[in-house]
């Protein structure tokens, strides 16, 4: 584990850094090896690729769906992903132990009529031996804002360092 960087985990070939006070996915650094790299350059979806990152048998809960395996994810994922448009998200680590990590979330996304939300949760995430995430149980709740309310606006993609974060923005 790197200690100034914060923790390690690995999962589905990929390492994932993040500081103890801050998670944010966009920004975890990652390493793969070719193999995976190429395995992974197969795959047509990023619902598919991102599946990866967790068990076959992965059972999930996000608000009132409750995916079991890594298909039944993927599904979830593209769906989600199909109605939740131009997203930022910025995550903070609550706690950490052994294999579990809990973290708070926001994110900003709009509907495809152009109505804007912020989404607040909490995660709770379990890792295999083998790094892979085998539970996730996401408690989301989804306020509408006006467009004139967001306040993550980065362009799509990787959330800028200088970007505040949630307790930054009293998230």
């Amino acid at each position: 584990m790197a200690k100034s960087s914060g923790r390690r985990r690995r999962e589905a070939g990929f390492y994932l850094s993040f500081n103890a006070a801050t998670l944010d996915e966009s920004r975890c650094s990652t390493r793969r090896s070719t193999s995976m790299a190429t395995s992974m350059s197969r795959l047509d979806t990023p619902a598919q690729r991102v599946s990866l990152a967790y068990t076959v048998d992965t059972v999930w809960r996000n608000r009132a769906e409750f995916p079991v395996g890594r298909a039944q994810v993927q599904a979830f994922l593209e769906r989600k992903w199909a109605r939740e448009l131009d997203y930022r998200l910025i995550k903070e680590l609550w706690a950490h132990d052994g294999h579990r990590i809990a973290v708070r979330f926001a994110y900003e996304w709009r509907d495809d009529a152009g109505n804007w939300f912020r989404s607040y949760g909490n995660e709770n995430w379990e890792f295999n031996d083998h790094g892979l995430m085998h539970r996730r149980f996401a408690s989301i709740n989804d306020k509408p804002i006006n467009a004139s309310d967001r306040k993550f606006h980065w362009p799509q993609g990787r959330r800028p360092d200088d970007h505040p974060g949630l307790s930054d923005l009293g998230l």
